[in-house]
């Protein structure tokens, strides 16, 4: 099975001036293709910190992030930055959609900034969409969506590029629990069928349980 992401010696310190307080140590991780991995640990321990760091949006103090055999810490910010743009997809506790653009808007923005013709874009964004039982809503704007609804929009935009991994931060904390159950099943589902590995955090290990495997976050290490 292919590996996607892997994690050697891995560590971050928060600074305050001349104070460092270290958050993660020595930390190792390998995700596969498909692989659904679950990321529980107590408030503050550095879930999102982890999760940050593999999606090359902070750097390790130590250690390195490797993703599909590139090593982050040897590229500058604009290969970084297409590294994000083709590898990765994000999905967070809050849609962080743009309110003033349709559902369908929303989930081509990916591909009309990395070039693609606005025609091809909006095309692929529907059917995703139609996809994910959201085809009456595509020119809705997210203030006339539900809040499950502005998730799976969130969900689609995510997977537009067909990411290798799919990072979710929390992403039915926000949700009531029949939308946390439908969105949850939903990014299961995608997760199979295009073949991205999932690397969820949360804090219920209900959802924890369903993943291939769960880790959890203790000590600034994976146990």
């Amino acid at each position: 099975m292919s590996k996607i992401i892997e994690c050697r010696d891995l560590g971050y310190n928060y600074n305050n001036g001349e104070i460092q307080t270290p958050v993660l140590s020595t930390l190792n991780l390998e995700v596969n293709q498909a692989e659904s991995i679950a990321i529980v640990g107590q408030s503050g321990c550095g879930k999102s910190t982890l999760l940050n760091l593999l999606g090359g949006m902070s750097q390790p103090s130590t250690g390195k992030v490797t993703i599909n055999g590139s090593d982050l810490s040897q590229l500058n910010e604009e290969e970084i930055t297409l590294i994000r743009a083709q590898c990765l997809g994000f999905v967070y506790q809050f849609h962080h959609l743009l309110k003033d653009f349709s559902a369908l808007d929303n989930v081509a923005m990916p591909l009309l900034i990395q070039g693609d013709d606005t025609q091809t874009a909006l095309k692929k964004s529907s059917k995703l969409l139609e996809d994910i039982g959201l085809q009456d809503r595509l020119n809705h704007q997210p203030s006339e969506l539900s809040g499950g609804q502005r998730q799976r929009v969130a969900i689609a935009r995510a997977l537009i590029n067909k990411p290798s991994v799919l990072l979710a931060d929390e992403p039915t904390g926000n949700l009531d629990a029949k939308s946390a159950k439908e969105v949850l099943g939903l990014m299961m589902e995608l997760n199979q069928q295009q073949k991205s590995a999932l690397i969820l955090v949360t804090h219920d290990m209900s959802i924890a349980k369903k993943m291939d495997r769960f880790l959890t976050l203790e000590n600034g290490t994976l146990v």
